[in-house]
């Protein structure tokens, strides 16, 4: 479902080159005050990764383990341009959105956030949304590999309806910021303390102004900690950006408030708050029964909506033929994305093989624990189970885990939260 047409290249990418650079300078003159030759030998530079055929990301600014600091303990500034927007304006555009997406958005009010899939006739996942009402329009957050065909799939039910359906990613542009002092990164650089109060709570927007640019907030806790998803003018995200990467602490040294952080950091982040990822851990040719998602996803007890009946079906099946579990492994080894995962013998022999990796890391909260998800057969994916995945040349036992989240009650509460709507099935 890519879109050979879309590439996105970062507004920010001369920026983050300049971050690297005056980074190692800082280091140096740290040095030469005599604070440290080991911290003044390392070079900041950028590492930008490809991510598929839409977008290079940055992979890391500098050091992963600072980075990942920002998320769990300040504030992590994120850019993305591998995220694309979607706006629908009229006055039918919730009872139209209501048709058609697997979340329930009645009484959807102004400053609402619902997370939601949008699937095609045959079930299968188009697109995992964030859908945000701002009272006189909808924003919706999507991958932008699938942008144009949401928008373009999207309009071809509109009929009669007061509904218009627009990718404005060209002129939108995406970044976020994770940690539990997003909220306080943006009120010192600027944003509307009152406007800000109203992102206290998960799956919540709001319409502010950072820096003299207009943007859009809206609150997704992909991480375990408060996180902010911001929409924001391109020609404007340059100067916003640098407003909340001027944010100091005086009191503490003078230390930036917010760190840019790059996917490595995000990654380790979003596994251990269980949070799965479109055109990761699931994409195009799955259901969504599959994802690991469904209870955050769709309702069950609204009207129809397109691949209701496939959904349905599946639901009172009660099983998929497979699933994203988490898994942890037994060993201090990593598996990589896209290695096979198989049964567990009763003898502990290699079995069948039941699925594969998605994605994985170490993770700092576990002590290094190395876990990640995996699409397994749903009929090996009781919590407990035990399974054999290759890891640096060599089988490996790891365990399916109880939850996506791995992390406890203090972090990842906010991402596994269930209360997307009035009809969630319990």
């Amino acid at each position: 479902m890519t879109s050979a047409s879309f590439r996105v290249e970062s507004p920010l990418r001369a920026r983050h080159d300049e971050y690297a650079r005056s980074e190692t300078a800082r280091r140096a003159s740290t040095v030469e005050a005599g604070r440290g030759v080991a911290e003044g030998s390392h070079i900041a530079e950028v590492l930008w990764i490809p991510w598929g055929e839409t977008a290079e990301i940055v992979g890391m600014f500098d050091r992963v383990e600072t980075e990942y600091a920002a998320i769990r303990k300040g504030a992590a500034l994120c850019d993305q341009p591998q995220r694309a927007t979607i706006e629908v304006r009229g006055v039918d555009r919730v009872e139209f959105l209501q048709r058609m997406l697997t979340q329930d958005l009645k009484g959807l009010s102004a400053g609402s956030v619902r997370e939601s899939f949008w699937l095609n006739r045959k079930g299968r996942i188009e697109g995992d949304l964030l859908v945000c009402e701002l009272g006189d329009r909808i924003v919706i957050d999507c991958a932008g590999a699938v942008a144009d065909h949401i928008a373009t799939t999207l309009s071809q039910f509109v009929f009669a309806e007061d509904v218009a359906i627009e990718n404005t990613t060209a002129r939108v542009y995406r970044i976020a910021v994770h940690g539990p002092d997003a909220i306080k990164l943006l009120e010192l650089a600027g944003a509307n303390a009152t406007d800000l109060e109203k992102l206290n709570a998960v799956h919540t927007c709001v319409s502010t102004a950072i820096a003299g640019s207009s943007c859009i907030l809206a609150r997704a806790d992909r991480c375990g900690e408060c996180g902010i998803e911001i929409f924001v003018a391109r020609d404007q995200v340059l100067s916003m950006w640098n407003a909340l990467l001027a944010v100091h602490d005086l009191l503490q040294g003078g230390h930036r408030r917010g760190r840019p952080c790059g996917w490595s950091a995000f990654n380790m982040a979003r596994i251990e708050a269980g949070s799965p990822m479109f055109e990761i851990d699931f994409g195009t040719s799955s259901l969504p029964h599959e994802t690991g998602l469904v209870d955050l996803r769709v309702s069950f007890t609204k009207g129809c909506y397109l691949g209701q009946e496939i959904v349905a079906r599946m639901h009172s099946l009660g099983k998929p033929k497979q699933i994203v579990r988490a898994f942890r492994m037994e060993s201090s080894t990593l598996p990589v994305e896209g290695t096979q995962v198989f049964a567990s013998g009763s003898d502990g022999s290699i079995g069948d093989a039941i699925g594969v990796v998605t994605s994985s890391t170490m993770s700092p909260m576990l002590g290094a624990a190395c876990i990640g998800f995996a699409t397994i057969r749903f009929a090996t994916s009781s919590p407990g189970t035990q399974l054999i995945i290759g890891a640096d040349g060599s089988p490996e036992r790891a365990v399916v885990q109880g939850e996506l989240a791995f992390v406890g009650t203090s972090v990842g509460t906010s991402v596994r939260t269930k209360s997307q709507g009035p009809g969630r099935k319990e």
